[in-house]
Order: structure tokens, then C-alpha cells, then sequence
């Protein structure tokens, strides 16, 4: 975009858009959900996702509203300068002041944007410009509630890139330096246990942790959509992955080889399930770098509903098939264990090394958008009106204070389960439940003195009742206090 402060980038079809979306969302979350579900029983998982997922969805679409509120309101700046500067020049062609002041005048400053409309011009509520979540933000809070989304963000953007930063390496040490046989599950391997000769299982995690960076890395420098053909070609393989799993699975149900007697609620393994849930429909800090560029954006809130139904499908038809497969007590945190280690189920090598392999399909195609996410918002962080950045500061520095914090974490250690804990319980509670109902919010009320009462946003969401916005917030702040009382509770016990 001309004078933007983040490119908007080559636009892709609807059909890629929900491609990057899946993609997004499905990530390792949905490999964790299985022993999630056993451990809280079948009908407690089954509502609490199907009430997350609808939460989720419902920020998604405030988020989307936003975003064509900020490219209304950029629109709108940008013909009050216009017009400022023609009516200078035209003034400047008279002598009359009071002729001058009448025509100051005559087109106040809060014009209803309808009359705009009406007038022939483009829907200032098309979404052409990409406006990142910070942006959106320095544009509809005040310094204080930018400086709490920047902080928030920043930290969930962070933390989910030295997850993923670490997460590929190790399942990449594990194919390479595990066993993979039938008997690898009952073998517990130490970092310093022997790799290839003298390489330690530590030295080849740092060596996968290199390739990584080398091959993802300078997708940082660059935006979303250069992934593109990587993007569909990994979603090829999660379906292929999932579908295997999921009909694997109902193979051995058929034949009475089904070991899984999953209690119908167990409240002490809701705690597990909620972050695991919360974690695995994240995607709003993503939507501008993922819907601006989505050429034909007429029905975009039906294909985010079509992604939102067939992602749950997804987790309900792969968890419940997981655990009236397996025993609970022998459920993996990450399911496909279940299938590279037991013959039994899965007896063809080839496919056993494909799913040992799949996290690193999922990770890999999520760790350059959330890359470009991070980035931009590192833009918007420190742009001021009117000015640019220098080609070095845009196009190395900002992609290398993104790239580097995470991967130094990842060289450092591998044990993140407490970056986990707090990136996806509290800076993810922020991002996905709070910041989103606020924008839409503060957008509303931003924008009334200039759209006028018959002025619709094409984009807006259809949980259009300010009621919405105040369950989301309510039901956001009953979540950080169950998160701390369970991490409280956590700690007494040990």
C-alpha cells in the first residue's frame, strides 16, 4: 500500500485465505487434544470446545470489524487532508476573508462518511490496507491501553516463536537420533545419550534448531504470501495426517481392538483442557497479515465461519476417535506417539516416520506468519505520522529483532513448559478474549461522530451488540482468575 506503514502485499483467492487460516489454527494444539479430552471426560470436552471454538470465532469477527474500521477512518483522514489542501489553494485565489471563511466552513469537520458513499466513491469500509493489531490500537486506545496491548502482544508473539523455534528441532532429533521401533516408547533418552558417534542428542537438536533457522528465518524479511505454495502443500499433508490418525483409529474401534473407557466428566483434568483449547484456535493476531490480502472479500465472514466449523469438526472427530481408541493412561502428549511406537496400530515404517515427522509440517508453515506478525507490529510500535524508515531499519533490522530473541532462547534450552504457561494462559487470554473486544468496542464509538446513523460497515460482525463485548470481557477475566487459582492450587500440591 502507498505511504503504509506494512506492505499489504501480491493478493491471493478466498480459497488460499482459508488455507493460511486453517494452517494457522491447527498447529500442534490438536495433537495435545487427545490426552486433554481422556483426562476431562468426553461430554465436558465436548462442550467446553464447542463453547471456545464459538468464543473464538465471535473475537475473530471483532477483530475483522476493526480492521474495516481502520481503513474507513485512514480513508477518511486522507480526504480531510485532500480536501484541506485544495480548499488552500482555491482560497488563495481570493481576496474576501469573509468569502474565505464561508467556504472554511462549508464542509465541517464530522461529515457523515454515508454522504461520502453516496456520492459514488468506493466503500471507505473496504479492507485494502493492511492495519495491524497495533496499529489498530494506536488508533482506538489511549497510551496506556497501547502500551498494555504492546506488551501483551509482544510477549505471546515471542513466546509462540521459541516454542515453535525449539518444538521442530526436537521432533526432528527425535526421527533422527530415536529408535522409531516398535519397543522405542519404553526407552527414556537424556540430552547427553549419544546421537551419530561422539554427537550428543543435544548437539544434533542444536544442529535441526541451525537448519531451521536458515530455512525459515529470511521469510521473515519478507511477507506471508511468499509462503504461499508451502502453505498449501503442508495443509495437503494435515489433512493426510489427520485423516490416517483419524481412520487408523476407527479401524481398530471396528474391530474390538479399542481400549479407551473415557469417563463422561473429570473437573480436575478441565484445568489441562482449557489451555490446551484456548491455545488451539489462536489465530486473531494474525488476521491483517491473513485477510488483507484475500483479493474477493465479499464473503469473507462466511469463509472464516466455514474454517471455524471445519477446524472443531476436526478436533472432536480426532479426539474422540483417540480416546475410545486408546487407554487413557497410554495417550501421548503428542498423539501421533500412539502411532509411531506401536506396531500394533500402525506396522508400515514409512508412514510411521510421515507422522513422527507431521509437527514439523504444522509448526514449520506457522512460524513465518507469526514471524511477519511480530514484525509488523514492531512497526507500528515505533512509526510516527508522516514518517518512514530508512530501506535498513525496514527491511533488516526490524526482521532481525524478530528473528533473533527466539532462536537464541531455543539455542539455550528446550524445556519451555513454563513459556508455554504463560503465553498461552495469560498474553494468550489477552489477545484473543480482551484486545479484540476493546477494538471493536472503542472502534465503534471512535468512528459514530463520522458515520452518521445509516452508515454500515459491510464488515461488521454479527454479534453487533455491545452485550457481546461485555460476555467476551466477562467471561476473559473469569479465565485469567481460573488459570491463577489452578497454577495456585498446582503449586501448593507439589
Amino acid at each position: 500500500m502507498a505511504g503504509g506503514i506494512t506492505d499489504t502485499g501480491e493478493p491471493y483467492s478466498p480459497f488460499v485465505g482459508l488455507v493460511y487460516m486453517f494452517n494457522l489454527i491447527v498447529g500442534t494444539g490438536a495433537l495435545t487434544m487427545p490426552k486433554a479430552f481422556a483426562q476431562a471426560g468426553w461430554v465436558v470436552s465436548l462442550a467446553l470446545i464447542t463453547f471456545l471454538g464459538f468464543m473464538s470465532y465471535m473475537t475473530t469477527t471483532f477483530v475483522i470489524e476493526a480492521m474495516a474500521a481502520a481503513n474507513a477512518q485512514l480513508r477518511w483522514k486522507r480526504r480531510e487532508q485532500e480536501e484541506q489542501v485544495e480548499n488552500s489553494d482555491s482560497t488563495s485565489e481570493y481576496s474576501d476573508d469573509d468569502e474565505v471563511t464561508c467556504r472554511g466552513r462549508s464542509e465541517p469537520e464530522t461529515r457523515p462518511i454515508l454522504s461520502v458513499q453516496r456520492s459514488g466513491q468506493a466503500d471507505h469500509f473496504d479492507i485494502m490496507e493492511r492495519v495491524e493489531m497495533g496499529q489498530m490500537a494506536s488508533m482506538f486506545f489511549n497510551k496506556v491501553g497501547v502500551n498494555m496491548f504492546y506488551i501483551c502482544i509482544i510477549v505471546y508473539l515471542y513466546g509462540d516463536l521459541a516454542i515453535y523455534a525449539a518444538a521442530v528441532p526436537i521432533s526432528l532429533m527425535e526421527v533422527a537420533c530415536g529408535n522409531h521401533s516398535c519397543s522405542a516408547g519404553s526407552v527414556k533418552y537424556n540430552d547427553t545419550d549419544p546421537c551419530w558417534g561422539s554427537v550428543t542428542r543435544k548437539d544434533a537438536y542444536r544442529v535441526f534448531l541451525s537448519v531451521f533457522t536458515v530455512l525459515l528465518g529470511p521469510f521473515t524479511f519478507f511477507n506471508a504470501q511468499k509462503t504461499k505454495y508451502l502453505q498449501i502443500l503442508t495443509s495437503l499433508m494435515r489433512w493426510i495426517a489427520f485423516t490416517m490418525m483419524i481412520i487408523l483409529a476407527v479401524i481398530r474401534i471396528g474391530k474390538d481392538h479399542g481400549a479407551g473407557h473415557p469417563p463422561v466428566a473429570s473437573l480436575s483434568g478441565v484445568p489441562n483442557l482449557f489451555g490446551v483449547c484456548v491455545y488451539s484456535f489462536m489465530c486473531q493476531h494474525s488476521l491483517p497479515s491473513l485477510v488483507t490480502p484475500i483479493s474477493n472479500k465479499k464473503r469473507v465472514g462466511s469463509l472464516v465461519l466455514f474454517d471455524y466449523i471445519l477446524i472443531l469438526g476436526f478436533y472432536v472427530l480426532l479426539s474422540f476417535t483417540a480416546i475410545f481408541c486408546f487407554d487413557s493412561s497410554l495417550l501421548y502428549d503428542m498423539y501421533t506417539l500412539n502411532f509411531t511406537d506401536n506396531c500394533d496400530v500402525l506396522d508400515i515404517p514409512v508412514l510411521r516416520y510421515f507422522l513422527g515427522l507431521f509437527p514439523v509440517f504444522t509448526i514449520s508453515t506457522n512460524f513465518p506468519i507469526i514471524a511477519v506478525t511480530l514484525r509488523n507490529n514492531w512497526k507500528t510500535l515505533f512509526h510516527r505520522d508522516g514518517g518512514t524508515y530508512p530501506w535498513v531499519v525496514d527491511r533488516v533490522v526490524f526482521p532481525l529483532i524478530t528473528l533473533v530473541p527466539p532462536i537464541v532462547v531455543a539455542f539455550c534450552t528446550h524445556n519451555l513448559e513454563s513459556l508455554v504457561g504463560i503465553t498461552g494462559s495469560y498474553a494468550g487470554t489477552g489477545i484473543q478474549y480482551i484486545v479484540p473486544a476493546f477494538l471493536v468496542f472503542y472502534a465503534r464509538r471512535h468512528l459514530e461522530p463520522v458515520m452518521g446513523r445509516d452508515a454500515i460497515n459491510k464488515h461488521r460482525s454479527p454479534f453487533r451488540h455491545s452485550f457481546w463485548v461485555w460476555f467476551v470481557l466477562l467471561w476473559a477475566a473469569f479465565s485469567l482468575m481460573f488459570v491463577t487459582a489452578n497454577i495456585i492450587l498446582t503449586d501448593t500440591k507439589n
